[in-house]
């Protein structure tokens, strides 16, 4: 029964836990951010405390947010003459009069979603360093532990409580606004929130099979943010929004499918297409249709097409690769990368053969950024395997395993090894 509980809970505060950190701050100040945290928190406990004792309500998130209210309110009182709370809040929540009113006001569920709008771009002001902007996302909208962020981001929990003080730091020295920009700051600010809500779910997607549920749920928590965006104007007029969305559906569609029974890594060419999420395909196809609004295509316009692709063929073999090659190719001259050519150059070889994938993937042996980068070798391995020269494959997928932490991959190479 308690771990049941401990499970319950830990399920609902990853979902419940940005929306009570916003809704927090929008009272208390982005100032007060850590009393924000300690609230929710609280609110944690007590249902912890509380539901062990077989007391578990019919609606737990209705619950822990209806508790939430009730300890700020607490809160309130207990630091109203030692603390300034939020600019436009202070006098209203330190009067008996109009402080339960506002509380009140503030939890309902169209000021919850405005609040959660103004933490995901305070998270992601673009004065903070990326990595602070990830960690800050990652802590204060998805509910992540230290431990859990640093997993995710394969660093220290010091290194994640560094970058924690120093954004906090940042937001209170320089008195960042927990606010949507407006006007001209608009767009800015949301391609950086965007650029942010597509590293969390590739921190999730890229990493399946380490920690299963941590990563599904980074995955799962992209996508709901990404979501929220849409609920307000003028951030759902965005045409990049939607094929973003549209790539993180595509991508989220195939999750269930990446992983066997025992959290191993399956390749999309062994994957059990029947378990991919035809609803989330069919909202991946509406979403990319809606992006199309826009005069020019982005990256994520591009990536989404490439995703859709593989999403339609109804096997690896029919799979579109000179579509694809032709996306990659667009993708390769929008937004030059190392990454994005070495993505290039296995598509060539799945359309114009082995030999031809090798060649270009040798050029890229001379590029600093994939020095250290398990998926070229693992490129090279298979195309060799490909071309028939099994004992150069072997070299190179032994190259790859040497250079990937996970356990997963690892697992994986072995089996092309095997072969």
């Amino acid at each position: 029964m308690e771990k049941k509980i401990h499970q319950l809970v830990d399920h609902l505060f990853r979902h419940e836990a940005g929306r009570m950190v916003a809704i927090l701050t929008r009272l208390f100040g982005l100032h007060n951010l850590e009393l924000a945290e300690d609230v929710m928190q609280d609110t944690l406990h007590q249902a912890m405390k509380d539901w062990a004792l077989g007391r578990i309500p019919e609606n737990p998130a209705a619950w822990l947010m209806t508790v939430a209210k009730r300890k700020a309110i607490n809160t309130v009182r207990r630091e109203k003459f030692y603390r300034n709370f939020a600019g436009d809040m202070d006098a209203l929540l330190k009067s008996e009069y109009t402080a339960a009113y506002t509380m009140d006001q503030v939890f309902l569920d169209a000021e919850i979603t405005d609040s959660q709008l103004r933490m995901i771009f305070t998270c992601c002001h673009p004065d903070l360093p990326a990595e602070a902007q990830v960690a800050l996302t990652l802590k204060t909208l998805c509910g992540f532990s230290i431990a859990e962020i640093a997993a995710a981001l394969l660093t220290t929990e010091s290194n994640i409580h560094k970058r924690l003080y120093r954004a906090k730091e940042k937001i209170r020295n320089d008195g960042i606004d927990f606010s949507v920009p407006a006007g001209s700051q608009l767009r800015p600010r949301l391609d950086v929130v965007l650029l942010v809500i597509y590293l969390l779910f590739n921190e999730g997607y890229n990493s399946a099979g380490d920690n299963a549920a941590i990563r599904k749920d980074l995955c799962l928590e992209a996508l709901r943010l990404a979501m929220l965006l849409t609920q307000r104007a003028p951030t759902n007029e965005y045409p990049p929004l939607y094929a973003l969305i549209a790539l993180l559906c595509f991508h989220s569609a195939r999750l269930d499918a990446r992983t066997d029974d025992n959290d191993g890594l399956v390749i999309l060419e062994e994957q059990d297409r029947s378990r991919w999420d035809a609803e989330l395909i069919r909202q991946g196809m509406h979403f990319l249709s809606r992006s199309a609004a826009g005069a020019t295509a982005t990256a994520y316009h591009l990536e989404a097409a490439i995703a859709a692709e593989h999403c339609m063929a109804p096997d690896f073999a029919s799979t579109n690769w000179h579509r694809i090659h032709e996306y990659y190719t667009a993708l390769e001259k929008l937004k030059p990368s190392s990454v994005i050519q070495l993505n290039l150059a296995i598509a060539t070889g799945k359309k114009d053969g082995p030999q031809a994938a090798i060649a270009l993937l040798h050029q890229l042996e001379t590029h600093k950024a994939l020095e250290n980068y398990y998926l070229l070798y693992a490129s090279l391995g298979e195309f060799y395997f490909l071309a028939g020269q099994k004992e150069a494959s072997i070299d190179f997928f032994l190259q790859a395993k040497a250079l990937t932490r996970s356990a997963a991959i690892r697992e994986v190479i072995d089996r092309k090894m095997s072969r």
